[in-house]
């Protein structure tokens, strides 16, 4: 029988982009992956820093804005994960990525009623 990952230990991809990171090849494509292994084991605000470094190197990196507004919203910062929605709808938006629109539309939505609530 084979067991589950312990979803709290670092993962070899992790470990490998933060590696990378160390030995300088930073940007957004990275910063994405560190944000998404964070996320991952559930370590968000770590998660978090790296989401918004990708969104800075890569403004219009829409499933970064996707996964850090997912991240903020995790860590419970509801205001701000609105607003990385927000951000991320007018990028896929101006991009036409709609897919990636609409997914955020309905994420930001939930949020909105939930702030009402």
């Amino acid at each position: 029988m084979t067991r589950d990952p312990d979803p709290s230990s670092p993962t070899p991809a992790l470990a490998a982009f933060e590696r990378m990171l160390a030995a300088g090849k930073d940007g957004a494509l990275l910063r994405y992956s560190l944000g998404n292994e964070y996320e991952r084991l559930k370590e968000y605000e770590r998660a978090i820093a790296h989401l918004k470094r990708a969104v800075e190197f890569d403004p219009s990196y829409t499933a970064a804005w996707k996964m850090l507004g997912r991240s903020l919203v995790q860590a419970g910062h509801a205001q701000e994960a609105l607003a990385a929605y927000r951000e991320g709808i007018a990028v896929a938006a101006q991009r036409g990525d709609k897919q990636a629109q609409k997914e955020m539309e309905v994420f930001a939505r939930r949020i909105e009623r939930a702030l009402k609530a």
